[in-house]
């Protein structure tokens, strides 16, 4: 098994994840062309793709949705809030997934994990596959018991580091938009973060990956900062995404 991040911000997210020649994407927040591109530039086969995981309907995730599943023939699995929001509810490509359920996808089980998050039902995902877990969480503003129950025991984790809460101070949002993204249901901050790692770390995790940095309210540095102070892992650093690069693989 393996998983990739194919880019992680605010202007665009997708991971891709591998197990025995099939594969399914969490997340389209890019055009099919730009999709299409960041997948040869894994090396990966985007013929081997068989379904779309979407986490809500914000243009950052689900903008290509859509576009890339047509294109390729392959459903589009969402929560129902997120499908009529994104206008999807009577679309034959659309599969129901609420939170709590478990799903057989590309071969792979699919853990949908309900977040708190200011969209219409949003939810993220646990991916598990001949004993590995994968868990990849962004876009939530607090950490409530259910997230952090549902992420323990992964082999892989891709969490949110969105923001330093004094860049984003300071920065250029107005007031409004610096409550949202501080808020319960906005996103998780550096420290936020890190104690994430600290509450859902334990001896089988082989990979530590944070994304969806903001470009305006953080600083790769500040996000290092942060992760460096948690004990235990300086044998196991995070790596950190970027929203323009596709990163390393991550395999098992």
């Amino acid at each position: 098994m393996r998983y990739i991040s194919l880019g992680s911000g605010s202007k665009g997210n997708a991971t891709l994840l591998e197990h025995q020649g099939r594969s399914l994407l969490i997340d389209c927040g890019f055009s099919r062309k730009t999709l299409l591109q960041r997948i040869e530039s894994a090396q990966a086969d985007a013929g081997q793709l068989e379904a779309v995981l979407v986490t809500h309907e914000h243009g950052d995730h689900a903008k290509g949705v859509m576009a890339v599943c047509e294109l390729l023939d392959i459903p589009l699995y969402c929560s129902q809030g997120t499908a009529i929001h994104m206008g999807w509810i009577d679309h034959p490509r659309w599969k129901p997934l609420t939170g709590g359920d478990l799903a057989s996808v590309a071969g792979m089980s699919v853990a949908a994990v309900t977040v708190p998050h200011d969209a219409r039902e949003p939810l993220q995902f646990v991916v598990e596959a001949a004993g590995l877990k994968v868990g990849v969480l962004s876009d939530l503003g607090s950490l409530t018991p259910h997230v952090v129950a549902a992420y323990q025991g992964c082999h892989g984790l891709q969490l949110e580091a969105n923001h330093d809460p004094d860049m984003l101070r300071k920065g250029p949002y107005p007031p409004r938009l610096q409550a949202r993204v501080a808020g319960p249901y906005g996103h998780l901050s550096n420290a936020q973060c890190a104690e994430l790692i600290q509450r859902i770390d334990w001896p089988g995790v082989q990979h530590l990956t944070a994304g969806h940095i903001s470009e305006k309210n953080n600083h790769p540095d500040l996000v290092g900062q942060a992760l460096a102070v948690i004990p235990g892992l300086s044998d196991r650093p995070v790596r950190l995404l970027a929203q323009n690069r596709v990163a390393d693989w991550c395999e098992f």
